[in-house]
């Protein structure tokens, strides 16, 4: 299937939210999953600990880093 039209010039951003980080153990690919608020993070943390690395990345809003480990940058895929 060929894709026709032309090409997006805008940068995709994030959506506001709680972001962690999925790895698994001895894996080097990476997924990344938002939750809606800090709650919902804790659980995702309990759960995927269990089989995978869970790295907690931040909270988005209006395309900025407001905590975690990208504090202050803005938001980029």
């Amino acid at each position: 299937m060929v894709k026709r039209g032309r090409p997006p010039t805008k940068p995709p951003e994030l959506k506001e939210g709680f972001y962690l980080e999925l790895r698994t153990k001895g894996s080097a690919s990476v997924v990344k999953i938002r939750r809606e608020n800090m709650e919902e993070v804790k659980l995702a943390m309990e759960q995927y600990g269990k089989s995978k690395t869970v790295t907690y990345l931040g909270q988005v809003k209006a395309g900025k880093w407001v905590d975690g480990k990208n504090k202050g940058k803005k938001t980029a895929k």
